[in-house]
C-alpha cells in the first residue's frame, strides 16, 4: 500500500456560535490542510497520484472558502465552521473526485499551531 500526503493552505475567518447562542470574536486563520491518499497500484510513471494534481484538486475545493467568513458561505451557514467541520467538508468533496483505486485516508485541518482536527471515514 502506498500513501501520498500533501499540504495546502487557505486564508479565511470564522466565528463559532457558542452553546449559549453567543458568538466568539471573529478571527482569521491561515488554515493548513493535510491530505492523505492511499492505493495499491502505481501508474506507468511510478506514481500513486501526482502531487501537483492532488494539490490542484484540494485547492479547487478550498478556493470557495478563501478570503471568506466561513459562516457566510452556504456550506457553513447552518453549522459551526469548526476545524472538524471544515475537515469533513473538504473530505466529502475530494472523495467524490478521486480516481478508482485511490482511497482518501484522511483530511487534517490545522487552524493554529498545535490546534488541528482530522476527519476520516471508519
Amino acid at each position: 500500500m502506498y500513501t501520498v500526503i500533501i499540504e495546502t493552505t487557505f486564508n479565511a475567518s470564522h466565528q463559532l456560535t457558542l452553546l449559549n447562542g453567543s458568538k466568539e470574536p471573529l478571527h482569521r486563520h491561515k488554515w493548513k490542510v493535510e491530505t492523505a491518499i492511499s492505493g495499491d497500484k502505481l501508474d506507468k510513471m511510478g506514481l500513486l497520484i501526482d502531487f501537483n494534481r492532488l494539490k490542484i484538486m484540494v485547492e479547487s475545493i478550498t478556493a470557495g472558502l478563501t478570503g471568506t467568513q466561513l459562516e457566510k458561505t452556504p456550506d457553513f451557514a447552518h453549522i459551526n465552521s469548526s476545524a472538524e467541520n471544515v475537515a469533513r467538508f473538504i473530505y466529502e468533496r475530494l472523495e467524490k473526485s478521486l480516481d478508482r483505486g485511490l482511497m482518501l485516508d484522511y483530511i487534517e485541518v490545522t487552524e493554529a499551531p498545535g490546534c488541528r482536527a482530522r476527519y476520516k471515514k471508519t
